[in-house]
């Protein structure tokens, strides 16, 4: 036992992991591996929803975490590494899968494009990951720096189930999928900002006509799931880059003190 401020013998707390928030995690990957199967095998649409549950999931394990106080080192690392897999490696080898592979019998270029599109796609999950982790300078919680894994997951996800859904097929729509997956990893590595709505509390006072807009976007969304959620995805991809524009506007160019004048 332990003795605390005022001389009493406190419990001491012995290490371990917790249980229901991990078990969060470990659903989120397996959701992720399920999608890497699914790609496999060639079912884009069940590798698709997989990474819409991970991300589901993943919303869920740190709350539920800070609302029970069983938020530990452990669950943040094992919380990143199950990332890594659900919203890095898994839409990766989705869209291999799906546009790669085809995309090589256009000719060897498109190929090799393809898959370095995909790897670029990887290795900025894995960037953004660790800048997440590592940047404690980063006060301002409602925003991101940076496009998140979870949404840039979902718009590679979105994108190849709207394609399958659809039928689109041809060079055009292979260049443009894999545009899309290499534009959400430049994104992720960026530093634009994105509203986290981490701010938004369950408990917090909102006007009736905000409520409204739930059943609103459930109606939408459910007219054309896969088009308006890869619309839903990409509006908030490139609500950072507008967000950069919309400050920049209007702000005077300011002229360095050591610049040289153009004045004689």
């Amino acid at each position: 036992m332990q003795r605390d401020s005022d001389g009493r013998q406190a419990p001491v707390r012995r290490k371990g992991i917790y249980l229901l928030p991990n078990l969060l995690t470990t659903g989120g990957l397996f959701a992720g591996f399920y999608s890497i199967v699914a790609a496999i095998d060639g079912n884009f649409h069940a590798a698709a929803w997989a990474i819409f549950i991970a991300w589901f999931v993943d919303g869920l394990d740190g709350r539920v975490a800070r609302l029970t106080s069983t938020a530990s080192d452990f669950g943040k690392e094992y919380d990143s590494l199950a990332d890594m897999v659900s919203f890095g490696v898994a839409p990766a080898i989705v869209t291999y899968q799906w546009g790669v592979e085809r995309l090589a019998e256009y000719g060897a270029v498109w190929g090799r494009l393809g898959w370095l599109a995909a790897f670029l796609y990887a290795a900025a999950a894995a960037f953004r990951l660790a800048r997440f982790n590592a940047n404690v300078t980063w006060q301002d919680k409602r925003y991101f720096q940076g496009l998140a894994s979870p949404p840039a997951a979902g718009s590679v996800a979105s994108m190849v189930w709207l394609s399958t859904e659809y039928g689109i097929e041809g060079l055009v729509a292979l260049v443009a999928g894999i545009t899309i997956t290499a534009v959400a990893g430049l994104l992720m590595m960026s530093r634009f900002s994105y509203l986290s709505f981490k701010d938004i509390s369950p408990s917090r006072r909102v006007r009736f006509a905000h409520l409204l807009l739930i059943p609103l976007v459930i109606i939408v969304v459910a007219v054309e799931p896969p088009l308006m959620i890869f619309l839903l995805c990409t509006v908030y991809a490139f609500s950072g880059p507008a967000y950069w524009l919309w400050r920049r506007r209007g702000q005077p160019i300011r002229m360095d003190e050591d610049e040289e004048s153009d004045e004689p």
